[in-house]
């Protein structure tokens, strides 16, 4: 998919989320910019809107910067170049390692983010699309298994020892931005801002109450029509809402198949859950990031199970069959603005 337009569509979204009803105030600053690779967006009310977003802005550059795995002498690229020696890292990477490490449990390993050379192997990287050969694929899905990653805490400190077996990469794709939208609203906050709003490539932080007193109107893009939005989530209260979906990267090979960036761990290829795209809603933006991904690659009984024995998240999944699958705690939220999908209700 062209890189330009999916920028264009994201920022078209964005300017829609900051632009539907309820969502003004005569006390607001807002900024666009581009960075860990997506279009962001922060809008923050109140007398210190200005340098709220500035802090914001910091934080998302910095963490874009330490989470880049390409990037020489970035906390990622020094983790994947360890070669089975520990690295330390700081509290706030362990916290994103640990969060992984809880849903990769959750998902009974359909989410793994040492499946990071096989995002490679595919193209999803550096954008020169591929299809591994089966022997390629079954070289490198050896080489999954964040099981084998432990991260343990240093006496007296705020940081924490990882330890990775040679041969092992991984990457922070599936939880960074949600961090950074999560971190960067924290500064917002700490900088003295009432509420804010903070966009990253479909990874969205709220905070406070709105001066008007409306709800956070989210919109979720229709992963048929990425110009179009299938409904609106009107939420009350500060939190993340976070989507994940095939749709976002992908590319068509030579005889007509479509390949997508979610990569099953288990055989290396890319996921066909029948899931096309999924959204989660919780407070925490690590976990939402982290549990979208996941649930996108265990497909919608896996991932309606899951929904059914946790107390934690809601969440909203697109079929590739035509149907909205809401879950409860959405029920009174959730809006639809799109007549081609069905909607139906999860319940516990």
């Amino acid at each position: 998919m062209n890189t330009l337009k999916r920028i264009a569509a994201a920022l078209l979204c964005l300017g829609l989320l900051l632009s539907l009803p309820g969502c003004g105030s005569t006390q607001a600053a807002e900024k666009q910019l581009f960075a860990m690779n997506s279009a962001v967006s922060i809008k923050a009310y109140g007398k210190l809107a200005e340098a709220g977003i500035d802090s914001a802005v910091s934080v998302i550059n910095s963490l874009g910067s330490a989470l880049d795995p390409k990037r020489d002498g970035s906390t990622a690229y020094a983790i994947n170049a360890a070669q089975g020696q520990s690295v330390v890292v700081t509290g706030q990477v362990a916290e994103m390692l640990l969060t992984m490490q809880r849903v990769y449990q959750l998902s009974s390993g359909d989410f793994d983010p040492t499946v990071y050379p096989l995002v490679k192997a595919w193209g999803f990287v550096d954008g020169l699309y591929r299809v591994p050969s089966e022997d390629e694929i079954k070289g490198l899905v050896k080489n999954v298994d964040f099981s084998a990653v432990s991260i343990s805490a240093m006496s007296d400190t705020d940081s924490y020892l990882l330890t990775m077996p040679a041969g092992m990469e991984l990457s922070f794709a599936a939880v960074g931005r949600g961090c950074a939208a999560m971190y960067a609203a924290r500064a917002m906050q700490v900088a003295g801002v009432e509420a804010g709003i903070v966009s990253i490539g479909g990874n969205i932080q709220t905070f406070g109450d709105k001066p008007d007193g409306s709800d956070w109107i989210i919109a979720i893009q229709n992963p048929q029509n990425i110009s179009d939005y299938i409904c609106k989530l009107n939420l009350s209260t500060g939190c993340a809402v976070v989507t994940s979906g095939g749709y976002q990267r992908f590319f068509t090979d030579d005889d007509g198949n479509t390949w997508t960036h979610l990569i099953d761990p288990k055989d290396g290829y890319p996921a066909e859950s029948g899931l096309l795209s999924a959204t989660v809603v919780c407070d925490d933006g690590i976990y939402a990031d982290a549990l979208s991904t996941a649930l996108c690659v265990m497909g919608e009984d896996d991932a309606v199970d899951l929904y059914e024995e946790s107390s934690d998240f809601e969440m909203l999944l697109v079929t590739d069959d035509g149907r909205i699958l809401v879950s409860e705690g959405l029920n009174n939220a959730f809006e639809r603005s799109n007549d081609d999908f069905e909607v139906e209700y999860v319940r516990k």
